[in-house]
């Protein structure tokens, strides 16, 4: 039987714009973007900012314990890391972080021309299939 992966669009932004985008400052040079989300009902999370707010959420529920804290929190003070999070941005399609492949295709193929054009500099597709998805590193496991 196969499995029923389901997908995920990210993208990433010029330094510039990545910051008009995690603001919502309406930045013209953006709207193409816009629109296109818009048509997928689909809003964009600033990768930095998902794992910020995962970390401010593990240390008030007392987490701190966890393989996936540790290596989040480590990420976020590593300054290289820091910066390549902060022009990448997850697609959410109607609030969902993952959904299903024709949808995340459709997306995908509406956003190619962006990156072509350069107003996006990387796009990517991902799937849930956990042996595709790194793993911690050892020094983060318990």
């Amino acid at each position: 039987m196969t499995e029923a992966w389901q997908y995920q669009i990210r993208i990433g932004l010029a330094e510039d714009l990545a910051e008009a985008a995690r603001r919502g400052t309406g930045e013209p040079a953006l709207a193409p973007l816009m629109e296109i989300l818009a048509r997928h009902n689909a809003t964009l999370k600033c990768q930095y900012d998902a794992f910020a707010e995962y970390v401010a959420e593990a240390e008030r529920q007392g987490l701190e314990d966890r393989t996936l804290y540790r290596w989040t929190k480590a990420t976020l003070e590593d300054p290289a890391k820091t910066a390549k999070h902060l022009t990448s941005f997850t697609l959410y399609l109607e609030g969902e972080e993952v959904y299903d492949q024709a949808r995340a295709e459709a997306l995908e193929a509406e956003l190619r021309p962006l990156l072509e054009g350069g107003l996006i500099t990387r796009l990517s597709k991902h799937d849930t299939d956990p042996a595709k998805n790194p793993q911690a590193p050892a020094r983060y496991r318990a």
